[in-house]
């Protein structure tokens, strides 16, 4: 639970004080990195907050595991990661966690005469593919998905994550779930040792490799899918329904997310009939006390800037905006970032 009740502010007095808190930051930069997930959305975000305030947010796509180990080092403003935190560590690193939107991992593929949407896969099957047990595009296992689409007899590579990836983790997360060997042999996190194929780094390269090598199937956030017209697959959900990778069935994954418990929510394989089975949010990390406090008031800013004036920026980008309780959530569980004197930063 988030320890807010001593803040008896408003939403819109809470983004005043934002502003005025961040004045001093306002010919100064913010730093972030992290998540290549929400880089899309982030790098949009930025250059519109820019023009409305002259806060320069300067963001670095080098993956969630960077990202976390990066906001540690307290070398950032503010760390991204798809992967949430718990609770537990939360509190031992002395980090603040927030989600900012949410979106869907989407298998991508590379097949001469398949068509996106044509090809339709299951947990097991594309646990299969990434264990090299499946080696060939025309396996009995994916014709069975697929009888009546014509797949050639060729070799599949597996194109998957070589930096530690939140991205990797929603994939994982979702295989483990679903494929028991997965699970017993390789499991979950943001990197594992894959059994098969090769690896790009970010989702930036991970959707290359797959855009120039034939046969290729890979994973990468919908905002890629759409920006680089890449090849998707259907994929069968929890309640057996092959749904697409639209924002819509993102965002009945989340249907079931309680937020005001904790943040640590992980949207993969969820029961919801319309359900895209790899969904996950993405989140920002911060420091509980800051030793720079300036800065993490112009990120504060930033944040707040994005639920007030970025949902159709991340609706355009597919992204799933939180909704308006879930922001003051948000909003509130602010109050635990302070400065040296013990002050709430985003509310002074």
């Amino acid at each position: 639970m988030f320890n807010t009740g001593y803040l008896r502010v408003g939403t819109r007095v809470a983004g005043a004080l934002l502003l005025a808190a961040s004045a001093a930051v306002s010919a100064q930069s913010v730093t972030g990195a992290g998540s290549s997930f929400a880089a899309p959305l982030y790098a949009k975000w930025a250059a519109d907050f820019n023009k409305a305030t002259g806060i320069q947010i300067n963001y670095q796509s080098i993956g969630s595991g960077a990202g976390i180990k990066q906001i540690e080092a307290k070398t950032v403003g503010f760390g991204a990661s798809d992967m949430p935190l718990t609770d537990q560590d939360l509190q031992a690193k002395g980090l603040v966690q927030f989600p900012t939107a949410m979106g869907g991992v989407i298998p991508v593929v590379n097949i001469r005469g398949v068509k996106p949407g044509e090809l339709k896969l299951d947990g097991q099957v594309l646990g299969d593919i990434y264990l090299g047990k499946i080696k060939r595009w025309n396996d009995a296992a994916i014709k069975a998905l697929n009888p009546s689409l014509a797949l050639p007899d060729a070799v599949i590579a597996p194109v998957s994550r070589s930096d530690g990836s939140g991205t990797t983790f929603l994939f994982t997360h979702y295989l483990s779930q679903v494929n028991a060997q997965w699970k017993s042999q390789v499991g979950e996190g943001t990197a594992v040792k894959w059994p098969a194929g090769i690896g790009g780094k970010g989702n930036e390269g991970v959707a290359a490799y797959v855009g120039r090598l034939p046969n290729s199937i890979g994973y990468v956030e919908y905002a890629y899918v759409k920006q680089n017209k890449m090849n998707y697959a259907l994929m069968r959900n929890a309640a057996g329904n092959f749904v697409m990778p639209t924002a819509q069935n993102f965002k009945a994954a989340a249907t079931g997310a309680d937020w005001n418990q904790t943040f640590y929510q992980v949207l993969t394989n969820q029961a919801s009939p319309n359900a895209w089975p790899i969904t996950g949010a993405t989140f920002v990390l911060m420091h509980r006390l800051q030793d720079k406090p300036a800065q993490a008031a112009g990120a504060l800013k930033f944040f707040n800037w994005a639920f007030q004036s970025g949902d159709a920026t991340a609706e355009g980008l597919d992204y799933v905006t939180m909704p308006a309780p879930v922001k003051n959530t948000i909003r509130k569980a602010w109050g635990q970032i302070q400065d040296g004197a013990g002050k709430a930063i985003a509310f002074q």
